[in-house]
């Protein structure tokens, strides 16, 4: 096949955008020989669980499906009732990126609550924790968090214990989206389990594609009294892979010689240069000190900043990136696995020529 694009373009609009991990691909090709029994039933899938077991704990049940909203909607829907409701953050992805799927597909309400970092407390849990019995009120059943969150702030294994305790005592699970759970477990520098199993999480969409897999995610469920049919839910919600091997081969590969997190603290890494490189050149005087500021703290691989708009567009010609608020000339750049320091040192030299014009 003719390779239609250039190698050598770099973006920070996502973690999406970075191909899969050369170490995935040779995983990938080793468990391409031969024949292995569909859906489910092959040795990788088998190995996948007993690895999962010794990552979360021996109660630990692994689903591995194909995308993240996949693993979102299915763990949410076999986490509740139809009547249930989801208590989460108004910048959740569930929320503002999943084309309502959580509502259509599985029938359950959100209500989101305002967070200034993405980040839910106890106490902001209880704006929506309440009506339970009220038959005029879809029933909050569980809390969803992120990890890290969608603004790349991080939870502790306290904060999140400390919502696990309070969905607990309320009757509700709590459901952590992992899309980024390497990048938080590398940022705290603490095994998986200690922000999930060890902290009370009952379901865990566990991300692989952010991390440099191909299409490859999984339901963890770290509590299995809580979680009712996923076996039979998977395969009615089109997330049932045939070829099942291939998702579980690349989830044992970021689980292999600790991967997963090197990948993620290689992305982490290059988004506190990006940090640093730019506080620098507002501390030297290389940037006017009213051309740049920031939003967020830079815990993973987020650096959430403020520009004008017309400098962001700018500087948007030559590296692509999001706005996150347009309005508030907010703006996403995010690393990936396969982000270089060359790539950081480019884009600085790029920002500082377009916010010095």
């Amino acid at each position: 096949m003719t390779r239609l694009h250039d190698t050598t373009y770099r973006g920070f609009a996502s973690d999406n955008y970075a191909g899969v991990h050369p170490e995935v691909l040779q995983a990938l090709a080793a468990a391409n020989e031969g024949h292995q029994i569909a859906y489910g039933e092959d040795q990788y899938t088998a190995r996948l669980a007993e690895v999962v077991k010794a990552e979360f704990g021996e109660q630990a049940e692994v689903f591995p499906v194909f995308n993240g909203t996949g693993a979102n909607v299915l763990a949410l829907t076999a986490l509740m009732p139809r009547w249930g409701a989801v208590i989460a953050s108004g910048t959740a992805h569930i929320h503002t990126d999943e084309g309502g799927a959580p509502e259509r597909v599985s029938g359950l309400k959100l209500f989101t609550v305002p967070t200034p970092d993405g980040k839910l407390t106890p106490e902001l849990v209880d704006t929506e924790a309440f009506g339970w019995g009220d038959e005029h009120r879809a029933q909050p059943l569980a809390v969803s968090i992120t990890n890290t969150t969608e603004v790349g702030t991080v939870y502790t294994p306290e904060e999140v214990r400390a919502l696990a305790d309070h969905a607990h005592e309320r009757g509700m699970a709590l459901h952590l989206d992992g899309a980024r759970v390497w990048n938080a477990a590398a940022a705290l520098g603490t095994p998986l389990r200690a922000f999930t199993a060890d902290a009370g999480v009952d379901v865990l969409s566990l991300g692989g594609t952010k991390n440099g897999l191909l299409g490859a995610e999984a339901i963890v469920v770290l509590d299995p009294s809580r979680v009712d049919g996923l076996v039979y839910l998977r395969k009615m919600n089109m997330q049932l892979a045939s070829k099942m091997r291939f998702i579980s081969a690349q989830l044992l590969t970021l689980f292999d010689d600790g991967l997963g997190v090197r990948s993620a603290s290689h992305a982490n890494a290059m988004a506190a240069r990006l940090r640093a490189g730019l506080e620098g050149m507002l501390a030297d005087g290389s940037l006017p000190a009213d051309s740049l500021g920031f939003s967020q703290a830079t815990r993973a691989n987020a650096v959430f900043a403020l520009l004008a708009n017309d400098a962001a567009d700018r500087i948007r010609e030559r590296f692509r990136f999001y706005d996150w608020d347009r309005a508030a000339g907010e703006v996403r750049w995010m690393c990936a696995f396969d982000t270089t320091e060359a790539d950081i040192d480019a884009f600085l030299a790029v920002v500082r020529e377009e916010l010095t014009r």
